[in-house]
């Protein structure tokens, strides 16, 4: 092995598969049995249909301990709350569109952040995938560049493919192929903590005005797509929620001050 830094083993926990409203159980158990073989072991699931379930089991030929250990959320944004990186995997190109990669590269993207943090890589429904509020929460958008005339993959398949290039990316790592960036200085902040500062922020411009004469979901739209890919750590998003602190105090101020001032007149 070169002298190049070796990911651990450990660095594939850190990674979550999340499944959003899967309606066949049969789905579920594939998606697990797809995990198990490359490595991964963590499954999130979000609002399943129908889970527990024996078809789960008898398609997941023998990853029964994953679907044991599977977490069943309520929403996305339970299931990602503590993750620092979420990848959407989708076919579609949205208006306010994410930075879009194929699976090779997702791989080696989400093995560079798995070692400082807890991913999620996220797979929406059988039918219709994820929606533009889902893909909001996300950082980086994946596509699976399938035959054109052809391109519905089997979740199941979907979650194969992805599995497979995270391994064949974790193996490079690990036989020294490939160096595995550095961390960064700062903890990266949680999906919970930029939910709270996207509240704080859409508060904060609703009070000073600014989106009075625009469409509050594309601005925001816009914005999340930006911080998204800034990526702010938790020692620059606490400043940036201190300059919308301070910026709505003197909201309130001069509020009162145009308040004071018309009672004055009248």
């Amino acid at each position: 092995m070169s002298d190049a830094v070796a990911i651990e083993p450990s660095v594939l926990d850190n990674i979550s598969i999340v499944l959003i409203n899967t309606t066949h159980p049969g789905n579920i158990g594939a998606a697990a049995r797809a995990m198990k073989t490359m490595g991964l072991s963590k499954l999130v699931l979000v609002e399943p249909l129908e889970f527990p379930s024996g078809k789960a089991f008898a398609l997941a030929s023998g990853a029964d301990d994953l679907l044991a250990s599977a977490r069943v959320a309520s929403t996305l944004e339970e299931a990602v709350a503590d993750c620092h990186f979420v990848v959407g995997t989708s076919a579609r190109v949205r208006g306010v569109s994410l930075p879009l990669v194929d699976p090779r590269t997702c791989a080696n993207q989400i093995l560079g952040e798995a070692g400082s943090g807890q991913i999620a890589l996220v797979f929406g429904r059988e039918d219709r995938g994820m929606t533009n509020e889902e893909l909001q929460m996300c950082h980086l958008q994946v596509h699976v560049p399938a035959n054109p005339d052809f391109s519905s993959l089997n979740l199941g398949s979907a979650v194969q493919v992805m599995a497979y290039e995270l391994r064949m990316a974790w193996l490079a790592i690990t036989r020294g192929e490939v160096p595995l960036p550095s961390p960064r200085a700062h903890d990266l902040a949680s999906q919970d903590d930029v939910e709270r500062f996207y509240e704080h922020l859409y508060k904060t411009l609703v009070q000073i005005g600014f989106l009075e004469h625009s469409s509050h979901e594309k601005i925001m739209a816009k914005l999340r797509r930006m911080y998204g890919r800034i990526r702010p750590d938790r020692v620059e998003l606490g400043i940036l929620r201190g300059i919308l602190s301070e910026t709505g105090k003197c909201a309130e101020k001069a509020d009162k001050s145009d308040e004071a001032e018309s009672a004055q007149k009248k």
